[in-house]
């Protein structure tokens, strides 16, 4: 059964309060990832990330040392917090994250078991405020993916994890990603994620690529065709072609700074492509300080565009809530939808 990331988070964390170790597995760059930070920040925990496909068996259990009688025993490793360890200043507790689980050779995984059914490294126990959570691709992405065995399967609790377009949408506002690229992914939603096992590509677009991309435009607000190459190289040659003529639509709606002069009156097409692009800009740029002049263009879109005009500006800036001219709007047009 595939979930979404936002059920993913909820499941989770379940499972850490029921005291069980859950596995997320899911196509590399969905985000799984970032669904672990966001529970272990929930839980006000302090992040340990083991890429378990860079450790030896070994560094599970810790060194061996001879002992006061003489006889060979495990020394941990500081990566694993242990029963008298103090909690870290600032933090309830601890998460390990045991990323590419399911890619670590099987003498890696034989050696994690204990640490992660058992909680402990070698005779030492782990403290009993660390809480854990696996990840790693799937078997079908032709990925380097190892069978686990029966025993660790029936260990985990196991969660597979898509990519949801309007969870992403949410997340892409309140992390400030590119308007451009949202309205792009709100036009052409299959394009959010395509990967595909067997592409020749050196890469593939997906959310965590999408932010790449984010990053590689964000100081260049006019034409991005000089980015090519780059965008190539972080969504794929083909997309980032797509993309970049979809961006030409921004040639055919004003700039802010125009809107912002003449915002009542100011002429645009009805395409929805220029729609979804005028809107996510807006979105973008809306601030407490402007609301009074851009409301007066946003309620000239189409409602469904005003709608999410204001929806996208609102998880960019929680502030908006309270400007009066955004709550009466809301009060008038839509007073559930905003809650």
């Amino acid at each position: 059964m595939r979930i979404t990331p936002q059920e993913a988070i909820t499941h989770v964390k379940t499972c850490l309060f029921a005291g069980l170790v859950p596995m997320i597995s899911g196509d590399p760059g969905v985000g799984k990832s970032d669904i672990v930070k966001q529970v272990f920040n929930a839980f006000n925990l302090k992040l340990i990330d083991i890429r378990l496909t860079q450790y030896d068996p070994t560094e599970m259990n810790g060194l061996f040392r001879i002992n006061d009688a003489e006889r060979a025993t495990h020394t941990p490793f500081d990566t694993f917090p242990l029963e008298k360890d103090p909690v870290p200043d600032g933090y309830d507790g601890w998460g390990i994250f045991f990323d590419e689980f399911n890619s670590a050779p099987q003498a890696v995984q034989a050696a994690a078991y204990k640490v992660v059914l058992d909680r402990m490294v070698g005779q030492y126990k782990l403290n009993k405020r660390v809480k854990m959570i696996c990840a790693g691709n799937l078997a079908s992405n032709n990925a380097i993916v190892q069978r686990m065995s029966t025993a660790m399967q029936s260990r985990l609790v196991h969660l597979e994890v898509g990519t949801d377009i309007e969870q992403w949408i949410s997340w892409a506002n309140e992390n400030k990603i590119d308007h451009r690229i949202i309205a792009y992914i709100q036009n052409t939603p299959d394009n959010l994620h395509k990967f595909n096992p067997d592409h020749d590509d050196k890469t593939f677009a997906c959310p965590r690529t999408w932010f790449f991309a984010s990053q590689l435009i964000k100081r260049t607000p006019g034409d991005i065709r000089p980015l090519e190459p780059l965008l190539a190289g972080a969504i794929s040659e083909a997309v980032a072609t797509e993309f970049i003529l979809y961006t030409n639509i921004y040639n055919d709606i004003p700039d802010i700074q125009t809107i912002m002069a003449n915002p009542d009156k100011i002429q645009f097409k009805q395409d929805p492509g220029v729609l979804y692009a005028l809107s996510n800009m807006v979105a973008a740029w809306l601030k407490p300080d402007n609301t009074n002049v851009l409301i007066q263009f946003i309620q000239r879109l189409p409602i469904e565009f005003t709608t999410i005009t204001l929806q996208n500006a609102i998880k960019r800036n929680k502030k908006l809530c309270t400007v009066p001219e955004i709550l009466e709007w809301i009060n008038l047009n839509a007073p559930g939808l905003f809650n």
